[in-house]
């Protein structure tokens, strides 16, 4: 198989190191599996899918479909540590009777009995409906759907990207919505769970103190898929999802913790979190976690109208400059070493872009890209030094290429802030007269708060930031998106509260892209 082909198949980059570990990890599960006792039927202490079912990665001719069983969530799960046989489905209606793909897999203790079962020789661009079954319990019905085969003409697609759910700042009222949109796929950019323990003030609480172990980051996953708006909207559409720094820590660096923790113990911390995102998330045992580093940063295709580069901007950055925080920039936020991705994503990356035959080219990714003064006062740059303005060099590096590889429509969707932007993506986002080569969208939180006091700071700088199209803090939802081939239009969808489960959703602000012109404008 030509690299080419590979690289289109598995929506990734076919290296055979990554193939090696990946087989290694998957032989050494195999063998331990195969150590423990087979689990043909049992009675369970409570409903064995309790955290629902999810889809995810999207191919034209194939999707993961995911379940976990936990009849007792909270506590580890609840499972005896043997292997249990799972019974999956996949059918072409809602009703599951005419089925056209059906198998038995394996949930084992060491993946806390997750499943991920990668459905292959499906048709191209086309709903699906799938289940799981174990001893006599059934889960849910989940509906899933592929993408359209490769460069085949498509006239629209439809997605929405969220991010940031702190479970303590309120209800997931915006996915009970998002679950009832026009959707073919979800995107998640980060913040599905918060690490942090109890606080007080909202209306609802987590579940551990600050998590450290595998254990307490299981069931902290677990605890954030018990809510049932979240698991609507993941039986409801394929997710494409990648992580922040809150699966982890906040604002961690590569192998650098936030503060008071030694690196070993970090190593390790980061090792546990990753392990329990991968058994949450619907995702393909191609990249599963491997002791430390887990290759999550893949490439999806929508025929010719969209390609969908997935980033990770935390496992392999450099440690933020400046001691972090809000500040003026010091000399290392300009260091031409400094990196958000690492050397061998940003080169996966532009070979991906400089390749693509697609009218749009979307990179999804974390924090802000753009560039933003806090100050309301131009002579003093405040930035943010998590953001890519503390990653000055390479902000200028892919935004060139966005300029000199002729790359066509990129559109950056990013998420982290807690709040509402659209950006004008510029070359020199301090002359007004630079021309915009490319566009990208921020998107809102579907619960975690953005302080009041930052509102009025923004505000007070927006016109020192003319490259800056729209801002609004107060608003929590998601970003829906419809793309043709001549038009981008990006939807602010938001609810009325984040303490009211009845609360309503409304569109709050509507921009368009137009193909060939970079930069949006409000309709």
């Amino acid at each position: 198989m030509e690299l080419m082909d590979c690289d289109r198949l598995l929506a990734n980059r076919c290296r055979r190191r990554s193939f090696l570990w990946g087989a290694g990890f998957l032989a050494g599960l195999t063998i331990t599996s195969q150590s423990r006792l087979v689990l043909a039927k049992s009675r369970f202490s409570g409903y064995p899918f309790s955290l629902g079912v999810a889809s995810g990665d999207p191919l034209p001719d194939g999707v993961v479909i995911w379940t976990r069983l936990a009849p007792d969530p909270l506590n580890g799960g609840g499972m005896p540590l043997v292997n249990v046989p799972v019974r999956w489905q996949v059918a072409v209606d809602e009703n599951m009777r005419r089925v056209v793909r059906r198998g038995t897999t394996l949930a084992t203790p060491e993946l806390a009995h997750s499943v991920h079962v990668d459905v292959r020789g499906l048709d191209p661009d086309r709903w699906y409906w799938y289940q799981f079954q174990v001893s006599n319990e059934v889960s849910p019905i989940g509906r899933t759907r592929t993408a359209p085969a490769f460069y085949d003409s498509i006239p629209q697609l439809n997605f929405a990207f969220v991010s940031c759910q702190d479970w303590q700042n309120g209800y997931y009222t915006a996915y009970r919505h998002l679950a009832e949109e026009n959707l073919d796929f979800v995107v998640h950019l980060g913040d599905y769970i918060y690490e942090y323990g109890p606080e007080s003030g909202g209306p609802r609480q987590h579940n551990s103190p600050e998590i450290i172990t595998l254990a307490d980051y299981r069931n902290r996953h677990a605890l954030y898929k018990t809510d049932s708006n979240l698991q609507a909207a993941h039986a409801a559409f394929p997710w494409i999802v990648t992580w922040d720094d809150h699966e982890v820590e906040n604002n961690y660096a590569n192998l650098i913790p936030e503060e008071n923790q030694s690196q070993q113990a970090f190593v390790t911390r980061r090792a546990n979190a990753y392990q329990a995102y991968y058994e949450h998330m619907p995702l393909r045992l191609v990249s599963p976690p491997y002791g430390n580093n887990f290759q999550i940063y893949r490439r999806f295709s929508f025929g010719d109208l969209a390609q969908l580069n997935v980033l990770d901007t935390r496992q392999y950055r450099t440690d933020q400059p400046c001691d972090d925080g809000l500040k003026p920039r010091c000399s290392e936020a300009l260091d031409a070493n400094a990196t958000m991705t690492g050397t061998e994503q940003e080169r996966w990356l532009f070979d991906g872009l400089g390749r693509s035959r697609s009218r749009w080219n979307v990179i999804a990714q974390q924090t802000m890209l753009a560039q933003y003064n806090l100050n309301s006062s131009p002579d003093l740059g405040i930035f943010n030094m998590d953001q890519w303005d503390g990653y000055v060099a390479a902000r200028n590096r892919l935004l060139s290429f966005f300029d000199q590889g002729q790359i066509s429509n990129p559109v950056v969707i990013s998420g982290d802030i807690h709040s509402s932007w659209v950006h004008d993506l510029k070359l020199d986002f301090d002359n007004p007269n630079s021309a915009a080569v490319g566009t990208e969208f921020v998107g809102t939180s579907i619960s975690s708060d953005f302080p009041t006091q930052f509102i009025a700071a923004v505000q007070a700088s927006l016109g020192n930031n003319p490259h800056t199209k729209f801002f609004d803090g107060a608003w929590r939802g998601y970003v829906r998106c419809n793309l043709t081939p001549e038009r981008w239009q990006s939807d602010y969808r938001v609810v009325s509260s984040i303490v009211d489960l009845n609360a309503s959703v409304t569109t709050l602000a509507s921009f368009v892209v137009q193909n060939g012109q970079p930069g949006a404008y409000l309709t």
